[in-house]
């Protein structure tokens, strides 16, 4: 009995180690400047090697802040006629969380397919109560991967998607969750600071087949048919990329990055709220500095959901700043964007963060788009963060206490989990 105790708490063990192990990376070292954002092979090659390739005839909308966001969404589902499609990382409680759920709600009650995929552990928090409202209603509710004896090795994989997909013609993706956070326009700290994106067109179908990954590995239905898959004209001027990651792809979102760092020629611009680059990153971002590459990133300041990635995110910043590399905190509230700029044609934007969980861990959804328009919106967006964001400069970084420096290097031990 003795031996069958210790047998199973050394698989306990090495499923746990394993889990908490960082993800293997196919790349060893910086990508070489090969090919310039100005090359058109570059669009060829990242359309691909990531995702789908560069569709055209989609209409990309810009949604800032939950006051542009949620009425956007929920007026998408209140005029669907056949299906709706919706995975999510966080939904929690609040009024909004009651909106949504009354909305999808109805629309089941209406006849039509509603599909809700919530991540096991970013709906923890979630009012049980609401589930139980739409399943009432005909709403098929299921939890990602929940935690049981046989999925134990893929605990810490997470869908970190947010997607949601109307007819199969409209898709929304981006950084908002379901919760009472997002509401607003970012006037203080209770209204956090956030993106998220309308695509109507062609690049809809690549959406719903990113769901529909995930809802197959849930329940075992594969969905099919021109309900959720119908033939879609243009409706739009943008041809855009949708890249995913899952367990097939896990680190294609970090060779992605690096290809667009490496790429660069004038500039790159970096907003996300969980900035802990690995080793590689970091050099890549470094190679960068060396052609002479300005590089602006935005992190959140004192107004954030996880002080450990804020501290552990300063201890790495040392030789960023000392390369001139720009990094400001963002201080009205929390800073949730999640968006990447290459020399003002590339443009990145979806659930991804800078960091080991995003690139190589969690499953996670982004749109690319080589518009020049569509990347100059972004500009305008992201300095507009940047004249509400203090600079940090390597006299900062060099001047923190003794006991920041750390409880900041501690917190980096764990940077491959946070």
């Amino acid at each position: 009995m003795i031996g069958l105790i210790s047998a199973a708490l050394g698989v306990a063990g090495c499923l746990l180690v394993g889990n908490l192990l960082p993800e293997p990376q196919e790349l060893r070292q910086p990508l070489p400047h090969n090919l310039a954002s100005s090359d058109r092979q570059l669009k060829t090659s990242m359309g691909a090697l990531f995702g789908s390739n560069y569709v055209p005839g989609n209409r990309v909308e810009t949604l800032v802040n939950g006051v542009q966001i949620f009425p956007s969404m929920l007026r998408a589902i209140r005029e669907a006629r056949q299906t709706i499609s919706f995975e999510t990382y966080i939904y929690w409680r609040g009024a909004i969380a009651e909106e949504f759920a009354n909305a999808l709600s109805i629309k089941s009650q209406e006849g039509l397919s509603v599909k809700v995929l919530l991540d096991w552990a970013g709906s923890l928090p979630m009012d049980e109560r609401l589930i139980k409202r739409m399943q009432d209603a005909g709403v098929e509710v299921v939890r990602f991967r929940p935690v049981a004896w046989y999925t134990i090795d893929r605990v810490n994989n997470r869908t970190h998607r947010k997607l949601l997909i109307v007819d199969g013609r409209v898709g929304f993706t981006g950084g908002v969750g379901i919760a009472d956070e997002w509401k607003g326009d970012a006037r203080s700290p209770n209204e956090w600071r956030d993106n998220h994106y309308r695509v109507e067109g062609p690049a809809a179908a690549e959406f719903q087949a990113a769901f529909a990954e995930h809802w197959i590995e849930a329940t075992g239905e594969l969905l099919l048919g021109d309900r959720f898959f119908p033939e879609i004209g243009p409706a739009g001027d943008r041809a855009t990329q949708v890249v995913i990651s899952s367990n097939l792809q896990r680190n294609v979102m970090h060779l992605m990055l690096m290809t667009a760092l490496a790429a660069a020629q004038k500039n790159i611009r970096i907003a996300t709220p969980y900035f802990v680059p690995d080793e590689l990153t970091r050099q890549q971002l470094l190679e960068a500095r060396k052609r002479g590459v300005d590089i602006q990133i935005i992190v959140p300041g004192p107004q954030t959901d996880a002080r450990i990635v804020r501290k552990a995110s300063r201890h790495l910043w040392g030789e960023l700043l000392q390369a001139g590399v720009k990094i400001s905190e963002y201080q009205p509230t929390f800073f949730h964007c999640k968006l990447v700029i290459v020399d003002d044609i590339w443009t990145s934007v979806g659930s991804t963060n800078i960091d080991d969980r995003a690139l190589r861990l969690n499953d996670e959804a982004n749109i690319n788009l080589f518009d020049q328009k569509f990347a100059s919106t972004q500009m305008a967006l992201f300095e507009k963060d940047a004249a509400a964001s203090r600079p940090y400069s390597f006299s900062d970084w060099q001047n923190r206490s003794a006991s920041e420096k750390v409880s900041d290097w501690v917190s980096s031990l764990a940077r491959s989990q946070i």
